[in-house]
C-alpha cells in the first residue's frame, strides 16, 4: 500500500474532496439543464450558476488542508510538487491560448475550464514525479 493512503490526513482529505467533486458534477449537470443558454442574469440564475464554483472552492479548500494536516514532509513535499506543476502547466495553457486568441481567431478558452486543466496538470505532475523518481 501506498504510504499515503495509510496518513490519516489523506483519509479525511477524501472524505472532503470526494463528496465536494461529486456535488461539483450534479451543480455541472444541474445548471446545464435549469439555465438555458444566453440567460439573461437573474438571482436565480446567478445562484445556480454559482454552485459549481462554490463546490469548485470546496474541492481546493479540501487540497489545502490536506497539505496543512500531512505530518510527513516528504509526502507533502510530493504534493506541493504536483501542485507547483499543475499550476505551471495550467498557467502555460492559459498564457499560450489567450495569445493565440490575442493573435488569431481561435475559439475563446471559457475561464472555467482553468480548474479542470490544473487538475490535469496534477495528474502530469504526478506521473512526471513517478516517472523520474523511478
Amino acid at each position: 500500500m501506498h504510504p499515503l493512503f495509510r496518513d490519516p490526513a489523506y483519509n479525511r482529505y477524501l472524505k472532503r474532496f470526494i463528496p465536494a467533486s461529486v456535488i461539483y458534477a450534479g451543480a455541472i449537470v444541474l445548471a446545464s439543464m435549469l439555465i438555458p443558454d444566453h440567460a439573461k442574469a437573474s438571482p436565480l440564475t446567478i445562484g445556480i450558476a454559482l454552485l459549481p464554483g462554490l463546490a469548485c472552492t470546496a474541492m481546493i479548500w479540501a487540497m489545502a488542508r490536506l497539505l496543512v494536516e500531512m505530518e510527513d514532509e516528504y509526502l507533502r513535499l510530493i504534493e506541493i510538487k504536483k501542485a507547483l506543476i499543475a499550476t505551471g502547466f495550467a498557467l502555460g495553457v492559459a498564457a499560450t491560448w489567450g495569445l493565440l486568441e490575442l493573435y488569431t481567431d481561435v475559439p475563446k478558452l471559457p475561464v472555467f475550464l482553468m480548474f479542470p486543466i490544473w487538475c490535469f496538470g496534477l495528474a502530469v505532475g504526478q506521473l512526471w514525479l513517478k516517472v523520474r523518481d523511478k
